[in-house]
């Protein structure tokens, strides 16, 4: 699994692939972070500090609401989407991608090869299956399900959204 390390002026006693129980940076912050593990090599990524909800696992699709919170991205679901580096729950506070390339959950035959990127019904994850409204806009595919590991799929990243409506 990636290592994503803060790089450039700011740093805090938060890792990005850490939960906390106490409220570590402020609410939406946005940081740099670099991965340093070899066999993953993503580069540099943008990183956003939100509070966490129930059911949120590592690589969980989320919408972020006007105040720093997240929701389990499900279909129908409306505004700015990232992914949880951990698992990130109700009464806990953690970092989310929101550039770069990222390891993300996808449903069973997810295939990334000229597929778009769908909220669905299973709260968390996307789909490369068209659902009206759904669209994901700044989360492009770059591998099929279980690469780098189960249930996951690489996504390259820039400042993902969704309309529920447009785009489709």
């Amino acid at each position: 699994m990636s290592d994503f390390k803060i790089i450039g002026p700011v740093t805090f006693d938060q890792a990005i692939d850490e939960t906390s129980t106490t409220q570590m940076a402020p609410l939406g912050m946005v940081v740099l972070a670099e991965d340093q593990e070899a066999a993953t090599g993503y580069g540099v990524g943008e990183f956003i500090y939100l509070a966490g909800v129930a059911s949120t696992a590592v690589g969980s699709w989320v919408t972020i609401a006007d105040n720093q919170t997240t929701a389990l991205a499900t279909a129908n679901a409306i505004g700015q989407v990232a992914v949880a580096m951990s698992a990130n729950v109700a009464s806990s506070w953690g970092w989310y991608q929101i550039s770069g390339q990222a390891a993300a959950l996808v449903l069973t035959g997810f295939v990334a090869t000229g597929s778009d990127s769908w909220l669905t019904t299973t709260a968390g994850s996307l789909d490369d299956v068209d659902v009206a409204g759904d669209y994901v806009l700044g989360a492009v595919p770059v591998s099929d399900r279980d690469t780098p590991s189960s249930g996951l799929a690489e996504f390259q990243l820039n400042r993902p959204s969704v309309s529920d409506g447009l785009n489709d």
